[in-house]
């Protein structure tokens, strides 16, 4: 157990470290490699989300445009209103994908990838190490009475 508590908290070091430097990374990295042309929506649509638990909303916007005659899922877009069937936008072909904003091209490079990695997580290794932390404590703890007893 004392093994399994000590390589939780190394990884935990590990990703908690690394958010510096990759979102450093992340920010240095060359601007984005995009062009910005002109699509047809399609279609446009927003899907609500309602947390059972907590009553709070989240939407969730469904675009699709058409360029060069192929059908593309909108990536990153804030809202659906903006999008009216029909209508020419401007949006931004990277790669073989088209973005609403330059926020969707760079949050989706290996290193903005790497970046959430090390924060989710970090984060999270956080509270598993220092719940297993805890438990083998307790366990510890118990053993020692345990033989206190005898």
């Amino acid at each position: 157990m004392k093994k399994k508590v000590i390589a939780l908290w190394v990884i935990c070091i590990v990703l908690l470290v690394g958010i510096a430097p990759t979102r450093i990374a992340m920010d240095k990295a060359s601007a984005p490699d995009y062009e910005e042309v002109e699509a047809i929506v399609v279609s446009s649509e927003t899907t609500q989300v309602v947390n059972k638990k907590t009553g709070s909303r989240t939407n969730f916007y469904d675009v699709k445009v058409s360029y060069n005659g192929e059908v593309y899922d909108l990536i990153n877009p804030h809202d659906s209103y903006s999008y009216v069937e029909g209508r020419a936008v401007t949006v931004l072909l990277s790669g073989d994908k088209l973005y609403a904003n330059v926020e969707g091209i760079t949050s989706s490079t290996p290193m903005a990838k790497a970046y959430f990695v090390c924060l989710i997580g970090g984060f999270v290794m956080l509270i598993v190490a220092a719940s297993a932390h805890s438990k083998y404590s307790q366990q510890k703890k118990a053993a020692k009475a345990a033989m206190d007893n005898q």
